[in-house]
């Protein structure tokens, strides 16, 4: 299935740039002794959760398909690498020929994780596979991190929609993946025009304070409106004085007004005065949103507030608070000569600090207990337990070089909220706590 089979109109341009200058040159080195030609597994972990947090959320594998797929040295690429010298000449003609041709496994899109789980396993040579570790790492980085502070979002909620609102608080690229990946962890919608283009999401908006502060009057601005966009429109009423911009609001709208938004105050309290001033002006059907710098733990302290939905921003865009997931793309296995049969050797970074890993190639499985309940994350490198093999984690996304994992962003949405289930209860508190799964090497 190609992109535009998924319904995604712009095409991603050459990734292949996106790439740390140490890649490369190991490539050159490992090309001129001829190990680069060995069968090799790379692996995406994280040796730890952000502090506090219960569960990850594998997020940005759509992106990671589309980034090899796209990861090509076209001239102009290898005109700056030469003209820099990065490499020499060998491996520049090698690069003119890449493309991936080996296998990628991962944990589908919306999936959790945690400490030790192997998010991605990238297989291939060591010259194919190694060069791809800063633009894998760039996507699952940024967007896992988007989406978990999503989900806890989503949970703090306790169903009420969410809408994305952070673009302008984030890069202007990193702000279209965040829009997706708040997607995946749970919010309905976008303020992001170019989030809806590229990944089809739905689109919010209607005014700001700029919109009121134009007219003379607040009543002018609300007229003006309602006439362009209809009575089912949002009017923003925090301007000036709150409790007579509501009144004004449905003297224009009248009780057919759709939304009235609280962007400033005592968010606990005025919700609470806004509904009942909205119910007595027998404006009962319109809705209270609420924004305002909000984060997961002022969205629960609004749980028992008459709040309809959450605008959030910042805090989103920016991991509330852990921007990155700390994932890394470690070497896990490689074959012991250039020879198509020869053996695999399991390898790994031995330290004294917290940096050590384990070798192997991996695979995962969630056990469940007695009432289906998730209690433990298995990962091993051995036979996988009889008892665990309707249970493992990883799928293929890339079969020789061919894309084989594409799938509509909705399908991550949904398997997000159904992994999250499955979960223990505790996995929904926001106080700081240890995984709420541990995980067993065996």
């Amino acid at each position: 299935m190609s992109a535009a089979d998924l319904g995604l109109p712009v095409a991603v341009p050459s990734t292949a740039l996106f790439t740390d200058r140490y890649e490369l040159t190991m490539l050159q080195a490992a090309l001129r002794s001829g190990a680069a030609h060995r069968h090799s597994v790379f692996e995406v972990f994280t040796r730890r959760l952000p502090e506090g947090r219960r569960y990850g959320v594998v997020c940005g594998t759509g992106r990671v398909l589309d980034a090899v797929e796209n990861f090509r040295f076209d001239a102009d690429v290898l005109d700056f690498l030469a003209r820099e010298n990065v490499v020499d000449g060998p491996t520049l003609e090698w690069l003119a020929k890449y493309r991936f041709t080996g296998d990628i496994w991962g944990y589908p899109e919306g999936e959790v994780y945690f400490p030790g789980s192997p998010i991605l396993r990238v297989e291939g040579s060591f010259a194919e596979a190694v060069i791809l570790e800063t633009v894998i790492l760039s996507i699952l980085n940024h967007d896992s991190a988007i989406a978990a502070a999503a989900s806890r979002m989503a949970v703090a909620a306790g169903g009420r929609p969410l809408m994305e609102m952070g673009a302008r608080r984030a890069h202007e690229l990193a702000a279209v993946a965040a829009s997706r990946a708040a997607y995946v962890g749970g919010f309905l919608s976008s303020s992001n025009l170019a989030a809806g283009f590229r990944y089809g999401l739905p689109t919010i908006g209607t005014a700001a304070h700029a919109f009121t502060l134009l007219h003379d009057t607040e009543r002018d601005a609300f007229v003006a409106q309602v006439e362009s966009l209809g009575r089912g429109t949002t009017l923003l009423v925090d301007t000036y004085d709150l409790m007579s911009a509501v009144r004004t609001a449905v003297e224009v709208a009248g009780p057919e007004l759709g939304a009235v938004r609280i962007d400033s105050g005592d968010l606990l309290l005025l919700a609470h005065r806004v509904r009942q001033q909205l119910d007595d002006l027998g404006a009962k059907n319109t809705r209270i949103v609420v924004t305002s710098d909000l984060d997961e733990y002022a969205i629960a302290s609004l749980a028992a507030a008459p709040v309809d939905a959450y605008g959030v921003g910042t805090s989103l865009v920016t991991g509330s608070g852990h921007p990155t997931c700390s994932m890394v793309y470690k070497l896990v296995s490689r074959a012991s000569s250039n020879e198509p049969d020869a053996p695999m050797v399991a390898v790994a970074k031995k330290s004294m600090g917290a940096k050590s890993s384990v070798g192997g190639r991996k695979w995962a499985a969630r056990r469940l207990d007695d009432d289906g309940v998730a209690e433990a994350e298995v990962v091993g490198t051995g036979p996988v337990p009889p008892e665990l093999e309707d249970r493992q984690l990883l799928v293929p996304l890339v079969r020789g070089g061919e894309i084989t994992g594409r799938e509509p962003l909705e399908a991550a949405r949904t398997r997000h909220i159904e992994a999250r289930a499955g979960l223990p209860l505790s996995a929904s508190q926001l106080s700081r706590g240890e995984p709420v799964l541990p995980t067993e090497q065996v």
